[in-house]
């Protein structure tokens, strides 16, 4: 919401960019006073007066942050110039710097309910639940277009259909559990394993023999997403914001295998969340293939259990948090 358009734009969308400083964070609080740190924590009053100027050019009615290093200048900015400010956190716990923006905040956009009580006393008024925005192609897939798209003709549809993913870049730790078990995988599911680009050639090898008419290797899911989706019954996967507004929103049962390098270890609570409401099963620390097969199996053999699943994890998903956080974003704007 802009009233002055910048010279620059991505996508048709004006930006601009201002320095910024990460907190290397450490158990240790002497360990966090690091070259590095001191080094990026001195770019921040620079950041701070370059978002102050731009705040300034742009003259907006409102400022959204999202959170991450790359907001605090943003936000700083927007409590000097006195226009109203809009968090929105991602995770279950609210991060490092929506915590120290939080008391500046005008609206505090949040992913679920059980972020409400993490919140400072003081800062829940201006709290409101609106989820995280999900693609809206993303909720219209269909399986039967996954078949054509990626040439699933042979897969028994009887089965089961595992999708295993680590991101666009695949995830080495997933790759080497699920790649060590594809024997027993395929003799209860069909399986779309996603590996990244790094990855194929290694994955490939190690799958030569096995019966390829049931599992799909394949380095990236690119505008076929949605419809392998649909095709899902179980997802195995990261447990980043993103991914877990998206298989929420579509009631999909996941196993979950938390990024253990997540700033402030957000995947893991995240898996965790959605595993005490029974939404879906979360492998924390050092996972290998039994407990992937322990957690995969009771899923692929009872269609009920997946159902259940499917079902909880269905009362946390929010399909319409786009228009939900449009709406606070309005609201605080028109104040």
């Amino acid at each position: 919401m802009t009233r002055h358009t910048p010279a620059r734009s991505l996508e048709g969308v004006p930006f601009t960019t201002v320095a910024t400083g990460k907190i290397r964070r450490h158990a240790n609080p002497l360990k966090m006073l690091s070259p590095a740190n001191v080094r990026d924590m001195a770019r921040v009053p620079l950041g701070v007066v370059q978002a102050r100027k731009a705040v300034a050019g742009f003259r907006p009615d409102v400022v959204l942050a999202t959170g991450g290093y790359v907001a605090v200048p943003a936000g700083l900015a927007a409590r000097m110039a006195r226009v109203p400010l809009v968090l929105h956190e991602q995770t279950v716990r609210l991060g490092l710097a929506n915590r120290k923006l939080a008391g500046s905040a005008a609206r505090i956009a949040v992913s679920s309910e059980s972020t409400l009580p993490l919140l400072p006393e003081s800062v829940r008024p201006a709290a409101v639940v609106t989820g995280n925005p999900v693609r809206p192609e993303v909720l219209t897939g269909h399986p039967d277009k996954a078949v054509t798209a990626l040439g699933l003709h042979a897969f028994d549809r009887r089965l089961p259909t595992v999708y295993v993913t680590g991101g666009a870049q695949g995830a080495q730790q997933i790759n080497d559990v699920v790649g060590g078990e594809p024997p027993w995988l395929l003799e209860r599911a069909n399986v779309v394993h996603q590996c990244g680009p790094a990855h194929v050639a290694a994955l490939s090898a190690r799958a030569a023999g096995l019966p390829a008419a049931r599992y799909h290797l394949t380095p990236f899911v690119g505008p076929e997403l949605p419809d392998v989706l649909a095709l899902a019954d179980v997802v195995v996967s990261r447990s980043g914001a993103g991914t877990l507004a998206e298989l929420t929103a579509l009631g999909k049962p996941a196993v979950f295998v938390p990024l253990a390098s997540a700033a402030g270890n957000e995947q893991a609570h995240n898996a965790r969340h959605l595993e005490e409401s029974g939404a879906a099963v979360a492998l924390l620390g050092d996972v290998g293939g039994g407990r992937l097969c322990g957690a995969v199996g009771p899923l692929l053999d009872d269609p009920a259990r997946r159902e259940a699943m499917a079902a909880a994890a269905r009362a946390h998903g929010r399909p319409d948090a786009a228009e939900g956080l449009v709406d606070v974003i309005l609201s605080a704007a028109t104040r």
